[in-house]
């Protein structure tokens, strides 16, 4: 899934494990959101390499 949607699903996880006490439902809201920051990290390494690969090429 995509970075935003991964947050969002963590963080409602995280919110109904927290109501119905459900440690097990909290710590994949946790995992999925995690998942979703990390999906975001890579796609800004992967931009900063493409840049860094288009400016040795012009300069």
């Amino acid at each position: 899934m995509g970075e935003h949607t991964d947050k969002t699903k963590g963080h409602v996880k995280q919110a109904v494990g927290t109501i119905t006490g459900n440690d097990k439902m909290k710590r994949e809201g946790l995992r999925d959101e995690a998942k979703g920051h990390i999906e975001g990290a890579n796609k800004e390494v992967k931009a900063g390499v493409k840049d860094m690969k288009k400016s040795q090429k012009h300069g």
